[in-house]
């Protein structure tokens, strides 16, 4: 139902044109800056984004409303997250959900065309990590033991620096820049059996 409120709020945040499509769902073709979000989620559902879409500093605890597809970045960073179910299935280009309370990424999207961050969350495992990331990724500042569930190719480069990792088993197989796994307990004769286009880094 299109209420005057909801009007003006979409107003407000779409940067571009929007539809509300016969199941409720607002599809843009745009860009999306939502404020307050936490407050509307119950309201307010977004379908296709053409465009970025930021709902980060938003006291989120849960990403339901989020859009289904984003053609450019999703961002949802600095918030209350503990889950990441309800996130768009394909994001075109970079998905940031660091700086949350992230234990697991469970309901992440499969496909990141972009970079994928979830640094400075709470992760003690990779598993539900996307299967195919185009940019880098980047899991550090977390307390990862293993790199299990990590996504087995990386276009760009992959971080896990700053986790309590003693093995690189599990590290994805292809990589395409670097890959820093300093500030671990990894010796450099543990060498992961990835083909790495950059650099290693260790210590």
């Amino acid at each position: 139902m299109i209420t005057e409120e909801k009007t003006k709020l979409l107003d407000q945040w779409v940067n571009g044109s929007y539809e509300i499509d016969s199941e409720g769902f607002v599809n843009v073709i745009g860009d999306v800056i939502v404020t307050d979000f936490y407050k509307y989620q119950d309201q307010i559902k977004f379908g296709t984004v053409t465009g970025y879409f930021r709902c980060s500093n938003n006291n989120l605890t849960t990403l339901k409303g989020s859009p289904q597809t984003v053609g450019g970045d999703f961002d949802c960073s600095y918030n209350l997250l503990i889950t990441l179910e309800g996130s768009p299935k394909t994001v075109g280009g970079s998905f940031n959900c660091s700086y949350n309370y992230l234990t697991t990424l469970k309901g992440s999207p499969q496909t990141v065309g972009g970079d994928f961050n979830c640094y400075k969350n709470r992760l003690k495992t990779l598993e539900g990590s996307p299967k195919t990331i185009g940019g880098d990724f980047n899991c550090s500042y977390n307390y990862l033991t293993t790199l299990e569930g990590c996504p087995k190719e990386v276009g760009g480069s992959f971080d896990c620096s700053d986790n309590n990792l003693t093995t690189l088993k599990y590290a994805p197989q292809i990589i395409g820049g670097d890959f820093d796994c300093t500030g671990n307990t990894v010796l450099p004769i543990e060498r992961s059996l990835a083909k790495v286009g950059g650099c290693y880094y260790f210590l």
